[in-house]
Protein backbone atom coordinates (compact mmCIF):
# COMPACT_ATOMS: atom_id res chain seq x y z
CA UNK A 1 0.00 0.00 0.00
CA UNK A 2 1.51 3.69 -0.74
CA UNK A 3 0.49 6.22 0.74
CA UNK A 4 -0.08 9.42 -0.83
CA UNK A 5 -0.26 13.14 0.20
CA UNK A 6 -1.52 15.54 -2.63
CA UNK A 7 -1.22 19.34 -1.66
CA UNK A 8 -3.96 21.39 -3.56
CA UNK A 9 -6.18 18.49 -4.45
CA UNK A 10 -8.90 20.45 -5.45
CA UNK A 11 -6.71 21.57 -8.53
CA UNK A 12 -7.83 20.52 -12.21
CA UNK A 13 -4.58 18.99 -12.72
CA UNK A 14 -4.86 16.81 -9.67
CA UNK A 15 -8.69 16.10 -9.65
CA UNK A 16 -7.52 13.97 -13.02
CA UNK A 17 -4.92 12.17 -11.25
CA UNK A 18 -6.86 11.39 -7.99
CA UNK A 19 -9.35 9.91 -11.02
CA UNK A 20 -7.11 7.85 -11.98
CA UNK A 21 -6.14 6.39 -8.44
CA UNK A 22 -9.34 5.99 -7.18
CA UNK A 23 -9.86 2.45 -8.15
CA UNK A 24 -6.69 1.28 -6.84
CA UNK A 25 -6.59 -0.47 -3.77
CA UNK A 26 -2.53 0.08 -3.71
CA UNK A 27 -2.89 3.72 -2.89
CA UNK A 28 -4.29 5.71 0.03
CA UNK A 29 -4.50 9.45 -0.64
CA UNK A 30 -5.16 12.17 1.69
CA UNK A 31 -6.18 15.07 0.03
CA UNK A 32 -5.12 18.20 1.18
CA UNK A 33 -7.46 21.65 0.27
CA UNK A 34 -7.50 24.76 1.71
CA UNK A 35 -11.50 25.46 0.88
CA UNK A 36 -14.14 23.09 2.61
CA UNK A 37 -16.86 24.71 0.48
CA UNK A 38 -15.16 23.67 -2.57
CA UNK A 39 -15.77 19.41 -1.17
CA UNK A 40 -18.09 18.41 -4.03
CA UNK A 41 -18.53 14.62 -3.57
CA UNK A 42 -15.66 13.68 -6.13
CA UNK A 43 -13.48 12.56 -3.05
CA UNK A 44 -12.16 8.59 -3.89
CA UNK A 45 -13.11 5.74 -1.42
CA UNK A 46 -9.55 4.97 -0.94
CA UNK A 47 -8.58 8.34 0.68
CA UNK A 48 -9.57 11.08 3.44
CA UNK A 49 -9.66 14.45 3.18
CA UNK A 50 -7.67 17.04 5.36
CA UNK A 51 -8.79 20.64 5.24
CA UNK A 52 -5.80 23.64 5.67
CA UNK A 53 -2.84 25.31 4.14
CA UNK A 54 0.42 23.87 3.46
CA UNK A 55 1.83 27.30 5.52
CA UNK A 56 0.08 25.40 8.50
CA UNK A 57 3.56 23.73 10.00
CA UNK A 58 1.61 22.00 12.61
CA UNK A 59 -1.47 20.39 9.97
CA UNK A 60 1.20 19.90 7.69
CA UNK A 61 3.58 17.71 9.88
CA UNK A 62 0.43 15.77 11.08
CA UNK A 63 -0.37 15.13 7.44
CA UNK A 64 2.79 14.18 6.29
CA UNK A 65 2.99 11.18 8.85
CA UNK A 66 3.43 7.87 7.09
CA UNK A 67 3.24 8.95 3.80
CA UNK A 68 5.51 7.35 0.88
CA UNK A 69 4.69 10.37 -1.53
CA UNK A 70 3.84 13.63 -1.66
CA UNK A 71 2.34 15.39 -4.71
CA UNK A 72 2.51 18.90 -4.59
CA UNK A 73 -0.25 20.83 -7.04
CA UNK A 74 -0.15 24.23 -5.37
CA UNK A 75 0.04 27.47 -7.09
CA UNK A 76 0.59 31.32 -5.69
CA UNK A 77 2.82 34.12 -5.50
CA UNK A 78 3.92 32.51 -2.32
CA UNK A 79 4.65 29.59 -3.98
CA UNK A 80 8.48 29.34 -2.86
CA UNK A 81 7.44 29.57 0.71
CA UNK A 82 5.04 26.70 0.18
CA UNK A 83 7.60 24.42 -1.21
CA UNK A 84 9.56 24.98 1.62
CA UNK A 85 7.68 24.30 4.38
CA UNK A 86 6.50 21.21 2.14
CA UNK A 87 10.26 20.23 2.28
CA UNK A 88 10.76 20.98 5.94
CA UNK A 89 7.72 18.87 6.67
CA UNK A 90 9.01 16.08 4.40
CA UNK A 91 12.52 16.40 5.80
CA UNK A 92 11.40 16.16 9.69
CA UNK A 93 8.68 13.02 8.77
CA UNK A 94 11.48 11.40 6.94
CA UNK A 95 9.29 11.28 3.88
CA UNK A 96 11.42 11.59 0.46
CA UNK A 97 9.44 11.20 -2.86
CA UNK A 98 8.06 14.25 -4.22
CA UNK A 99 5.92 15.06 -7.18
CA UNK A 100 6.05 18.91 -7.81
CA UNK A 101 4.07 20.65 -10.35
CA UNK A 102 5.81 23.78 -11.55
CA UNK A 103 5.85 26.17 -15.00
CA UNK A 104 7.38 26.23 -18.10
CA UNK A 105 9.95 29.17 -18.61
CA UNK A 106 11.63 28.84 -14.69
CA UNK A 107 14.65 28.38 -16.98
CA UNK A 108 14.65 30.72 -20.12
CA UNK A 109 14.01 26.99 -21.69
CA UNK A 110 11.73 28.33 -23.98
CA UNK A 111 12.89 29.14 -27.18
CA UNK A 112 11.78 31.35 -30.39
CA UNK A 113 8.93 33.71 -30.50
CA UNK A 114 6.90 31.43 -28.20
CA UNK A 115 9.50 31.72 -25.24
CA UNK A 116 9.60 35.54 -26.09
CA UNK A 117 5.57 36.31 -25.84
CA UNK A 118 6.17 33.57 -22.62
CA UNK A 119 8.30 35.71 -20.70
CA UNK A 120 6.32 38.86 -21.72
CA UNK A 121 3.02 37.77 -20.37
CA UNK A 122 4.39 35.52 -17.37
CA UNK A 123 7.57 35.73 -16.67
CA UNK A 124 7.79 37.76 -13.80
CA UNK A 125 4.89 35.67 -12.13
CA UNK A 126 7.62 32.80 -12.71
CA UNK A 127 10.32 33.94 -10.12
CA UNK A 128 8.57 32.11 -7.15
CA UNK A 129 8.46 28.91 -9.16
CA UNK A 130 12.12 29.50 -9.67
CA UNK A 131 12.97 29.55 -6.34
CA UNK A 132 10.81 26.64 -5.36
CA UNK A 133 12.49 24.65 -7.78
CA UNK A 134 15.65 25.82 -6.69
CA UNK A 135 14.38 24.80 -3.02
CA UNK A 136 13.82 21.37 -4.24
CA UNK A 137 16.53 20.77 -6.41
CA UNK A 138 18.91 21.30 -3.19
CA UNK A 139 16.55 19.54 -0.74
CA UNK A 140 18.36 16.10 -0.87
CA UNK A 141 14.44 15.18 -1.77
CA UNK A 142 13.68 12.18 -4.25
CA UNK A 143 12.13 14.54 -6.60
CA UNK A 144 10.45 14.87 -9.80
CA UNK A 145 9.80 18.06 -11.26
CA UNK A 146 7.23 18.51 -13.72
CA UNK A 147 7.31 21.93 -16.20
CA UNK A 148 3.88 21.73 -18.04
CA UNK A 149 3.14 24.07 -21.26
CA UNK A 150 -0.20 26.36 -21.36
CA UNK A 151 -2.53 23.86 -20.04
CA UNK A 152 -5.87 22.95 -21.81
CA UNK A 153 -9.08 20.67 -21.02
CA UNK A 154 -8.91 18.46 -23.75
CA UNK A 155 -10.19 15.41 -22.57
CA UNK A 156 -6.96 13.53 -24.35
CA UNK A 157 -3.62 11.93 -23.13
CA UNK A 158 -1.23 12.51 -25.89
CA UNK A 159 2.54 14.49 -25.04
CA UNK A 160 6.51 14.57 -24.80
CA UNK A 161 8.96 15.60 -22.55
CA UNK A 162 11.99 17.14 -22.52
CA UNK A 163 15.07 17.18 -20.24
CA UNK A 164 16.00 20.67 -17.85
CA UNK A 165 19.06 21.14 -19.78
CA UNK A 166 16.64 20.80 -23.34
CA UNK A 167 15.06 23.36 -25.19
CA UNK A 168 11.04 23.03 -24.30
CA UNK A 169 8.97 21.90 -27.28
CA UNK A 170 5.79 23.18 -28.12
CA UNK A 171 3.41 25.35 -26.67
CA UNK A 172 -0.02 23.54 -25.02
CA UNK A 173 -0.40 20.29 -23.05
CA UNK A 174 -3.92 18.74 -21.22
CA UNK A 175 -4.27 18.68 -17.77
CA UNK A 176 -5.21 15.29 -18.42
CA UNK A 177 -1.74 14.76 -19.96
CA UNK A 178 -0.06 15.97 -17.20
CA UNK A 179 -2.20 14.19 -14.65
CA UNK A 180 -1.22 10.93 -16.77
CA UNK A 181 2.25 11.47 -15.90
CA UNK A 182 2.17 11.86 -12.23
CA UNK A 183 0.10 9.02 -11.84
CA UNK A 184 2.40 6.74 -13.71
CA UNK A 185 5.29 8.37 -11.25
CA UNK A 186 2.76 7.42 -8.50
CA UNK A 187 2.35 4.12 -9.22
CA UNK A 188 5.70 3.28 -10.41
CA UNK A 189 7.79 5.97 -8.34
CA UNK A 190 11.34 4.81 -9.68
CA UNK A 191 10.16 6.54 -12.77
CA UNK A 192 12.47 9.87 -13.33
CA UNK A 193 14.02 10.09 -10.07
CA UNK A 194 15.96 13.28 -9.70
CA UNK A 195 14.53 14.77 -13.17
CA UNK A 196 13.34 18.05 -13.68
CA UNK A 197 11.10 17.42 -16.92
CA UNK A 198 8.95 19.91 -19.56
CA UNK A 199 6.12 18.69 -20.37
CA UNK A 200 4.02 19.47 -23.82
CA UNK A 201 1.45 17.99 -26.42
CA UNK A 202 3.70 17.20 -29.67
CA UNK A 203 3.43 19.03 -32.43
CA UNK A 204 1.97 22.23 -31.04
CA UNK A 205 4.76 24.39 -32.09
CA UNK A 206 3.69 28.02 -32.41
CA UNK A 207 4.11 31.72 -31.52
CA UNK A 208 2.01 31.58 -28.57
CA UNK A 209 -1.11 28.76 -27.54
CA UNK A 210 -3.98 28.61 -30.14
CA UNK A 211 -6.29 30.14 -27.45
CA UNK A 212 -4.59 33.23 -26.89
Amino acid sequence: MKNVLVLGANGQIARWVIAKLTDRDDVFLTLLQRNPNKLTGWEPANGQIVIGNVLDRKLLRLAMADQDIVYANLIGEDLDLQAKRVIEAMQNAGVKRLVFILSLGIYDEVPGRFGQWNNEIIGKDLEPYRRAADAIESSGLEYTILRPAWLTDEREVDYEITAKEEAFKGTVVSRKSVADLVAKIIVSPELHLGENLGVNKPGTEADKPYFM
